[in-house]
Parts: C-alpha cells; structure tokens; sequence
C-alpha cells in the first residue's frame, strides 16, 4: 500500500459517518456550565499558550472557542481576539468572563464552521486557531478555511488516540468506545494539501478531580451517546468505586494519560 495515494479526506469523512458522534449547539449549550468549569481546569491551556507564544501586536481568530478556555488568558497577550462559537451559551459565559475580569480585547460571534464568516463581517486574523474544535465532517473545508483566515499562522489541536475518552470507563459500562479519527488524519491531509505542519504533543498526566460525586456524574455523563436509567446507575455506581475523597474534593482512584497533537503551520 502506498500510504501517499490514501485519501485522507475521504477516510476522515468515512470514520466520522461511523462515529455519529457530532453534537449540535443545543447539547452544547446545555453542557455549556459543567464543560466550561472543566474545560479550563489542568496545564492544557497553559501549555497551549506556550507553544503558540503569542505577540502583542497579533489579532487572533479563536475557532470553536467555548466559553474562553484560551481567549480569556489569551487577552492580556495580544491586541485583539475575534471567539467564534455555535453554542449561545458558550458565548454568554464568555462575555460574562470578559466583564468580570475587565477584558474589552474580545469580540464574539455565534457562528458555525459552515457559516460565512465573511458575511458576519469577520476578517483574516494573525493567527487563526482551532483549539479542540475541528470535530467537522468536512475537514478539508476546515482547513482549507482556518488557512484562508489566518495571515501569518494557523493552529488546530487534535486529539492522540482516544484523546480525553476513558477506556476503562466505557469497558465498564459494557459500552464499545470506538476508534476515532486522530490528528493523524488532519497531518496526513495537510501534507496532501501541499502544506507542512509542525506538530507538538501536550501530555497530561494525572488524576481527574470533581467538587462532589454529583459533579463528576454531570461532567461524566456527556460522553455517552444516549443513557437510560440503568446506564446512569452503572456509571453512578463507576464513580462511586473509583472516586477517592482528599482535601475538601473527589479524585479518580487511577491516573490517565492524554495526548492532544498541536498542529501548526506558516503561512507561505
């Protein structure tokens, strides 16, 4: 097999058919609280940050940007943030963000990867970035459009493997976590689109912690494509054997280790 002759475009949207994992503004907006509260907790935002090395002259275009996760820490960094997100929510808590801690540098559009972003009036940034975000089935038209936004650089972040899934944990709930397309994927589809991508791994090691059992069902409960009553108590029950009490929280009685690719490439 002559790897260089795959269509890595056709296979991405062959695997994403399989997955039937995406999920639509209404479940976001939904999960927007418990997502955003963990969502900017461990060293992935840190460690972001520190591979784009940001310059204050940038304007920056945040792709899928949640409730802030980068753009909030991102502010004090560069000149001007544009955060584009298709969960209202998401968006509410963000400029929430931005007016408790004084931040007027970020700007907000409700907007899909599909939407014209040039009929809101958004413009090319700097740097045009896709943290966690790019779970589209037309990867090509995502990148093809990131690369079009962006004058100097381009970002996206993909997950290693099962990325942020636990195994273990579906293997409990006698649910079969399948193979998802990685960042491998959008690598291999950028080289056939000619351009040449630096990639950087994050590892996060550790063990996940909630504010109570409650909270870890909440934050959990959204991996799961659909749950039924006996699902929640299998998972209720999961937490309750795993979950260890130490100073005032709740800890995960094993350690995970979770890779995300950051993806990055010069604009020519």
């Amino acid at each position: 097999m002559d790897i260089k002759k795959l269509d890595w475009d056709e296979l991405w949207k062959e695997a994403k058919l399989k997955e039937k994992r995406r999920k639509g503004p209404e479940f976001w907006d939904r999960r927007a609280q418990s997502f955003s509260k963990h969502a900017s907790e461990g060293a992935y935002t840190e460690t972001f940050l520190s591979i784009l090395n940001p310059e204050p002259s940038w304007t920056v275009l945040d792709v899928g940007s949640g409730a802030g996760t980068l753009a909030v820490p991102l502010a004090g960094k560069v000149r001007a943030i544009t955060a584009i997100d298709f969960s209202a929510a998401m968006l509410e808590l963000l400029q929430e963000k931005c007016k408790n801690h004084g931040i007027e540098n970020i700007r907000t559009f409700k907007a899909a990867w599909e939407d014209s972003w040039e009929a809101l009036g958004i413009e090319p940034h700097d740097v045009a970035i896709a943290s966690r975000s790019a779970n589209v089935y037309d990867l090509k038209g995502a990148i093809l459009k990131l690369d079009r936004f962006a004058k100097k650089r381009a970002y996206i972040s993909a997950p290693v493997g099962d990325g942020p899934f636990d195994r273990r944990l579906h293997e409990a709930m006698g649910m079969k976590l399948p193979s998802r397309p990685d960042y491998i994927y959008v690598y291999n589809l950028l080289y056939q689109l000619g351009i040449f991508a630096d990639v950087q791994l994050i590892t996060l090691r550790g063990k996940r912690s909630y504010d109570s059992h409650e909270d870890a069902f909440n934050a959990t409960k959204w991996i799961f494509d659909r749950m039924d009553g006996q699902d929640g108590q299998r998972l209720r029950q999961y937490l309750k054997d795993h979950l260890v009490p130490e100073g005032g929280r709740f800890y995960m009685s094993y350690e995970r280790v979770i890779r995300w690719a950051v993806i990055s490439w010069k604009k020519e």
